[in-house]
């Protein structure tokens, strides 16, 4: 395989390889050491969870993935591809989305103009019609500005603008805090049909009602690092012990 397609990611696509590896990966912001050795693995098509309390590291993990922290180390192989060194603006070429807590909608764009504005970093984005079938109030929302959406048509908007790029692995960060339950059920379907495109998910997420029946792993974190980890079929027998790790 040539450098070039190393460099775009073009891997072929084999159920349950791995899309993620995280080896001993610690990360700073200035002087304030936050991650202190995350080690983790998703397999291609898996959606998996981040939990724990606030300030445990959840959302770094995301940020240190994407090279959006001060410095990190250790190792994190992205679809094959050593991404410790990689530019931020690469790691997007890999197959990789994020999706921040603060969403970043262009608030003077309406929906299908903030849905156009994504550059493809890689071929098999979605389409406008296919992104409008998935998140039908985007479709009625779409000659809206971004001002005028709610919070959770906000959310469904930064996700779906991703699915254009040709993402194949997301990173949600508290994709369901402060939205309606009507919304919070949309948006656990719209991951339902993700995962069944073939999409590989890692989510962080406060709410464990709504991820605990869509995720096939929990990873439970707590002081930078990853403390436990549950799988689905695990989690019925141990929902008390992790209720205790998250203080519900």
């Amino acid at each position: 395989m040539s450098q070039a397609a190393q460099t775009l990611g073009e891997y072929p696509e084999r159920d349950g390889a791995e899309m993620l590896r995280i080896g001993d990966l610690h990360a700073f912001y200035g002087e304030s050491h936050i991650l202190h050795g995350v080690d983790f693995d998703v397999k291609r098509g898996e959606l998996v969870t981040l939990l724990g309390r606030n300030g445990a590291g959840r959302s770094t993990t995301l940020k240190a993935i994407m090279n959006m922290v001060g410095r990190r180390t250790g190792s994190i192989v992205i679809n094959g591809t050593e991404t410790l060194a990689m530019k931020p603006h690469r790691i997007p070429r890999l197959g990789v989305g994020y999706c921040p807590e603060e969403r970043g909608i262009f608030a003077s764009l309406d929906v299908e103009e903030n849905l156009l504005l994504p550059p493809t970093v890689r071929s098999g984005g979605m389409g406008i019609d296919e992104i409008y079938a998935m998140f039908p109030n985007l479709y009625e929302r779409r000659r809206s500005q971004g001002t005028r959406l709610s919070g959770g048509e906000q959310q469904m908007l930064a996700m779906a603008r991703i699915l254009r790029t040709g993402a194949r692995m997301l990173l949600l960060d508290e994709i369901t805090e402060g939205l309606a339950p009507v919304i919070v059920q949309a948006l656990g379907e719209v991951l339902v049909k993700l995962k069944e495109r073939g999409m590989t998910i890692v989510l962080v997420e406060q709410n464990f009602r709504f991820a605990a029946p869509l995720a096939d792993r929990h990873f439970v974190m707590e002081h930078g690092r990853i403390i436990e980890e549950i799988s689905a079929a695990e989690l019925p027998s141990r929902r008390e012990h992790l209720n205790t790790l998250l203080g519900v």
